[in-house]
């Protein structure tokens, strides 16, 4: 995008609320290099990745949530069990093209994330937001 309305950077700090991770309902997508990377982390077979925190829908493959809560399975206590290797969506939020179409949509991600425009976030350059599209 030529120009984009963000162009002077936005202020993002993550405040490692986990606020991302929950409420759902929702999807984590993963792709066949998070699938690889989880199964390297977590030091488990395929099968056992699969059956123990994965679900089929639309013909993809998405992370499991509590059924209760819709939080991510690997939500603990607001922390992400998988940090270092969390899938790619994750890796991304909030540079998503949803949150960043317009003003008015990087202001409505700002209500469930409290680390969008925080009072002491850094300014992220529009070429960091771009290299996370």
């Amino acid at each position: 995008m030529e120009n984009p309305w963000y162009k002077d950077g936005l202020n993002f700090k993550c405040t490692g609320c986990g606020q991302c991770c929950t409420g759902g309902p929702g999807y984590v997508w993963l792709s066949e290099e998070d699938i690889s990377q989880l199964i390297d982390h977590l030091k488990i077979s395929r099968k056992e990745f699969f059956d123990r925190y994965t679900r089929q829908l639309f013909h993809r493959i998405s992370l499991k949530e509590d059924r209760k809560t819709y939080d991510c399975v690997f939500l603990k206590g607001n922390r992400c069990e998988v940090y270092s290797a969390r899938p790619k969506q994750c890796r991304t939020f909030p540079w998503w093209p949803e949150h960043l179409s317009s003003p008015e949509a990087w202001k409505e991600a700002a209500k469930q994330c409290e680390g969008i425009n925080h009072p002491e976030a850094p300014v992220i350059p529009e070429s960091e937001i771009n290299r996370h599209l």
